[in-house]
C-alpha cells in the first residue's frame, strides 16, 4: 500500500521528534511492504517567520491533499508578542477546523515498566490503567463568540460556551463505538449542575446511550472527575467530554502515566484522514539538544496506521517495540526519575525502537 503523509514539524523539538517518527514509519513500511510519501509543510512560529501567518494556505491545501497528517509541536517564547489572532497556537485550531476534525482521541495508559514514574502511590497504580479520553475538538468555548465589552465593573472580556445536539451526538457516537471495542464503559463528563450547555450535553448523551444497551454508561461532574483520575484512574475506560474539559482532563491524565512524553493523540473527522500528534508542547528549553523523548510522536504514527490506514498489525509492531524498549530499561531524560545512569538521546531511543522492529 502507498500513502501520502503531510508533515507539520512545527517549532521547538517538533522537527526532532517528527524526524524520529518518520524513521520508524519508514522502517515499518520496509518491514511490511508499504510506501509512505512524506511532504513537509510550515505551521506555527516557523510559518510566521517565513510567511507572516501561523497557518499558510499552502499548508491547508497540502494537508487536504494528503491521506493523513503528522504534527510535531508549535509555539515558543519567540512569538509571545504576536497578537492573539496570529499566535502559533492559533494554527492548531485552524487546521483542525479546515480538516473537519471534531474528535480527539487521547489514550492515557500506564506502561508496566514506568509504574515507578507515576506520581501516584503504588497501591493505586499497581494494576495499571488504560483510559481513552474522547474530546470534542471543534466546538465549545474555544470556538464560541468572544470579545470585549463594557460590563458592571468596566471593561471585561467574554468567551461563549455553546454546543448543538448534532455536535454532542457525533462525539458521543465516537465514544460509544470506541467503548464497544474496549471494556464497554463510557463516562460522560460535564458540569450540568451549573452550565446550560452541559445540561443539553447530558440530556443528549442519555438519549444516545439508549442505542448502546451493551455499554455501561455514567455521568460525572468535571470537578469530581479531576479528583477521581488521581484517586482511582482504573475505574475509567472511555471518557467523553467537551473541548475545554477534555483539554484539561487529558493533560491531568497524562501526568499520572509518569511522563507527558509518552502520550500520543489522534484528531479525526468523518472520513479516514486524521491528524496525529504528541500531546506535549514544543519544549523550547531543550530544542536542538537531542534530549527530547520521541516516543509520543512515534506512538502517534502508530495511531495513524491504525485509525487512518487500517494497518493494525503494523501499528501493533510499533507499539510492541516501544514496550520492549521500555521493558529493557531504556529511558530518555524525562523518564529517569530517581534512577541512576545516563539517559538516551532522542536519536538513541529512536534507534533502539528501530532495532526491535
Amino acid at each position: 500500500m502507498e500513502y501520502n503523509i503531510a508533515l507539520l514539524k512545527g517549532d521547538g523539538i517538533g522537527p526532532e521528534i517528527v524526524d524520529s517518527a518518520v524513521r520508524v514509519l519508514e522502517k515499518t513500511a520496509d518491514k511490511f511492504g508499504h510506501k509512505f510519501n512524506f511532504t513537509p509543510y510550515l505551521i506555527g512560529g516557523c510559518a510566521i517567520d517565513a510567511t507572516g501567518k501561523p497557518l499558510p494556505q499552502e499548508t491547508i491545501d497540502g494537508c487536504l491533499a494528503s491521506d493523513s497528517v503528522l504534527l510535531g509541536a508549535v509555539g515558543g517564547p519567540k512569538w509571545d508578542d504576536q497578537p492573539g489572532g496570529n499566535r502559533p497556537e492559533k494554527a492548531l485550531l485552524g487546521i483542525r477546523s479546515a480538516l473537519g476534525l471534531f474528535t480527539n482521541l487521547r489514550p492515557a495508559q500506564l506502561y508496566p515498566a514506568l509504574r515507578k514514574a507515576s506520581p501516584l502511590k503504588d497501591e493505586i497504580v499497581a494494576e495499571g490503567f488504560d483510559i481513552m479520553i474522547v474530546r470534542e475538538l471543534t466546538g465549545g468555548i474555544y470556538f464560541g463568540d468572544r470579545g470585549y465589552r463594557q460590563g458592571k465593573y468596566g471593561e471585561e472580556a467574554y468567551d461563549t460556551e455553546a454546543y448543538s445536539v448534532t455536535e454532542i451526538e457525533r462525539i458521543g457516537k465516537v465514544a460509544f463505538e470506541t467503548a464497544m471495542k474496549r471494556s464497554k464503559r463510557v463516562c460522560s463528563i460535564d458540569k450540568a449542575n451549573v452550565l446550560e450547555s452541559s445540561r443539553l450535553w447530558r440530556k443528549t448523551m442519555h438519549k444516545l446511550a439508549e442505542q448502546y444497551p451493551e455499554v455501561e454508561y455514567s455521568d460525572m461532574f468535571v470537578d469530581n472527575a479531576a479528583m477521581q483520575l488521581v484517586r482511582d484512574p482504573k475505574q475509567f475506560d472511555v471518557i467523553v467530554t467537551s473541548n475545554m474539559f477534555g483539554d484539561i482532563l487529558s493533560d491531568e491524565a497524562s501526568q499520572i502515566t509518569g511522563s507527558i512524553g509518552m502520550l500520543a493523540s489522534a484528531s479525526l473527522g468523518a472520513g479516514t484522514r486524521g491528524m496525529y500528534e504528541p500531546i506535549h508542547g514544543s519544549a523550547p528549553d531543550i530544542a536542538g539538544q537531542n534530549r527530547a523523548n520521541p516516543m509520543a510522536t512515534i506512538l502517534s504514527g502508530a495511531m495513524m496506521l491504525r485509525y487512518s490506514f487500517g494497518l493494525s498489525e503494523e501499528a501493533d509492531a510499533i507499539e510492541n517495540a516501544v514496550n520492549k524498549v521500555l521493558d529493557a530499561g531504556h529511558r530518555t531524560a524525562d523518564l529517569m526519575g530517581t534512577d541512576k545512569g545516563t539517559p538516551l538521546t532522542c536519536t538513541e531511543m529512536t534507534e533502539k525502537i528501530i532495532e526491535v522492529l
